[in-house]
């Protein structure tokens, strides 16, 4: 049992690093402007601790520099003093002005070591400075172009998603349904003509119009036998009389 805890526990936190890994990769895939922001937000916290520690390199430097000249100029007064005592005849104070300078030799020399070595360090921070920051004006044009192509993507997308989308509208449909009813009417109607079913539709309506025209006629004759009260219409030709002209 005391073996078996360790494993489960080791596979248990596995499996939940797994998860958190996985559920992670998907957020940053759904929205990429927020790892570059992070990314770029990281790297500017850094370059403000970079540039802070380049500052105090810097003020160190310029303050061991001030200090180097500050002994140059100390020693050389001692050299200028030791000349004097040596002139005077004063060794006492002679041999204590070589004694300051044989000091003053060794600090110069530590200081000038330490001087040179602070500013190959500042000039090596300075140049890490300006490449930090040439790296996040670097990400953040990769962010720009990063979000455009995104962009154009997406847009592309929907565009095809919306062509391809065309067939399956509700307009779409409703516009097919339409052509079938029309082609199917035309259908239909062509098939009347085959069977004849349109002639006969015709022959009907004229028989109709001609059957007005004769009742039109019947009326209009009526019309004249009133005015004429008694007289006679001849209806056929053996009734007239055709009277031949005299012959002279």
């Amino acid at each position: 049992m005391t073996n078996r805890r360790p494993g489960i526990i080791a596979r248990l936190t596995g499996l939940v690093r797994g998860l958190l890994s996985g559920w992670m990769r998907d957020r940053e895939e759904d929205n990429p402007a927020a790892v570059y922001e992070n990314a770029i937000n990281e790297r500017v916290r850094h370059y403000r601790q970079l540039k802070d520690a380049v500052a105090g390199i810097l003020y160190m430097r310029n303050k061991l520099e001030g200090e180097l000249q500050e002994r140059r100029q100390e020693l050389a007064r001692t050299l200028e003093d030791i000349r004097r005592a040596v002139r005077n005849g004063d060794d006492e104070v002679g041999l204590a002005l070589i004694q300051r300078k044989t000091v003053l030799v060794a600090e110069i020399d530590r200081a000038e070591k330490d001087y040179e070595a602070l500013k190959s360090e500042a000039e090596e921070a300075k140049g890490n400075l300006v490449r930090f920051r040439e790296e996040i004006r670097s990400l953040e044009r990769e962010k720009g172009q990063t979000m455009v192509r995104i962009a154009n993507a997406a847009a592309r997308r929907r565009i095809k998603s919306a062509i391809d989308g065309l067939s399956v509208d509700a307009d779409m449909k409703a516009l097919e349904n339409v052509r079938a009813h029309v082609a199917k009417l035309t259908t239909e109607n062509d098939l009347d003509k085959e069977l004849g079913v349109a002639d006969e539709v015709s022959q009907r309506i004229a028989a109709i119009r001609q059957e007005a025209t004769d009742d039109g006629a019947r009326r209009e004759l009526d019309e004249l036998k009133r005015e004429m009260g008694s007289m006679t219409i001849p209806v056929r030709a053996s009734d007239v009389k055709i009277t031949s002209p005299a012959t002279h």
